[in-house]
């Protein structure tokens, strides 16, 4: 060995020395803190391990929405809600599955609330009359049918059509509703009628089916996915039923739902929110289906006739893309179908629904 490799051991030998006295060994051999100076113990976070998505053995048949317990088999119940400007919160509606909008006659519009399990819902209102094309839809989902009256043509489908539904005017009801004292002196009698989810459970065990006969289903197919193919961006969806009327639907990529609003009677847009509970309702999916629309011919009133049977050109609107779709629905007895361009079921996203009903003529527009 050198001798300059020599010297630069001896070197570095003595530069050791005074970093070996700075500290001392305890008896287990592990090196002390210096004197004076609190240990430290240092604290390794361990990251949790992600919890795995619950596996639910049923689903909710109108959202697509796991649960626990098994709900396809009973019947649901459809709301028809006032939309007119002064009476407006609705109360329950945020906690529908799938809300029908159709213009009415003056070209205003009802929406009809369905829900597949009412329980915990609340209050719901102002509740209105009901039209011949929202029993048909409601028949469709072998549903249990809350109005407040009706026009001419709703109470021949109730006779003709064999309508399980409960009449706050027409019927002997009057224990499951009320009159909110509020509602009359702002908006009027007429638009001042609520129920509530515990009255209507409470009194319905004896008055009407309850369960869905052998052979029902739904057949709405969800898919957290949206379907592959070309993809259409639309963030914002604008459909006008009439010059009272305008309906508007948001993207929220954070929340990757639709907010709600709407123009009424030439008024700047404004939130639809849920009066009970002041959330703002917001949907997984948005349906238009075109259809024919026409007014009643002879109807002094200026009602409408609405086509919802049969097939038509429509849009969805999920996770933030738009898919041209045609529904279908062959009997009144029927819920309606959505299909993609190749004729086969589209999947709606896991979550509740919009459905737009419009004339063929609307001037539907996205962006």
């Amino acid at each position: 060995m050198n001798k300059r490799h020599w010297t630069s051991l001896l070197l570095a030998g003595l530069l050791l020395l005074p970093l070996a006295a700075c500290g001392k060994k305890d008896p287990g051999g592990i090196s002390s803190a210096p004197p004076n100076e609190p240990a430290v113990s240092v604290i390794v976070p361990v990251e949790p391990e992600p919890q795995p998505e619950p596996e639910f053995p049923y689903a909710n048949p109108l959202t697509g929405e796991g649960l626990y317990e098994d709900i396809s088999g009973k019947r649901p119940f459809a709301v028809m809600f006032n939309n007119l400007k002064k009476a407006l919160p609705q109360s329950g509606i945020a906690q529908a599955d799938v809300i029908y909008e159709i213009i009415a006659e003056g070209g205003i519009t009802r929406m009809m609330g369905v829900f597949q399990n009412l329980e915990g819902v609340g209050d719901l209102g102002s509740i209105r009359s009901a039209r011949d094309y929202y029993v048909s839809l409601a028949l469709g989902h072998d549903a249990i049918y809350i109005h407040a009256g009706g026009s001419p043509q709703a109470y021949d489908a109730f006779d003709s059509w064999g309508i399980t539904h409960i009449d706050f005017v027409n019927g002997p009801y009057g224990n499951m509703c009320w009159r909110d004292p509020d509602r009359k002196k702002t908006a009027g009698l007429e638009h001042s009628l609520f129920t509530s989810s515990e009255k209507v459970l409470e009194q319905m065990p004896g008055r009407f089916r309850l369960d869905h006969e052998t052979g029902f289903s739904v057949d709405w197919a969800f898919d957290q996915d949206p379907p592959a193919g070309d993809l259409q961006q639309a963030s914002k969806l604008t459909v006008p039923f009439s010059r009272y009327k305008t309906g508007y639907f948001t993207y929220d990529a954070d929340k990757n739902q639709y907010l709600i609003s709407q123009s009424l009677d030439g008024s700047d847009p404004i939130s639809c929110i849920d009066g009970q509970t002041d959330q703002a309702v917001c949907v997984s999916n948005v349906l238009v289906l075109f259809t024919d629309v026409k007014q009643v011919k002879g109807d002094s009133a200026g009602r409408m006739d609405v086509r919802t049977t049969g097939t038509g050109n429509g849009l969805l609107l999920r996770d933030g893309m738009l898919f041209q779709i045609t529904w279908r629905r062959e009997n009144r007895t029927d819920t309606l179908s959505f299909l993609d361009q190749a004729g086969k079921p589209i999947p709606l996203a896991v979550g509740p629904s919009y459905i737009n009903i419009v004339g063929t003529s609307a001037q539907v527009a996205w962006e």
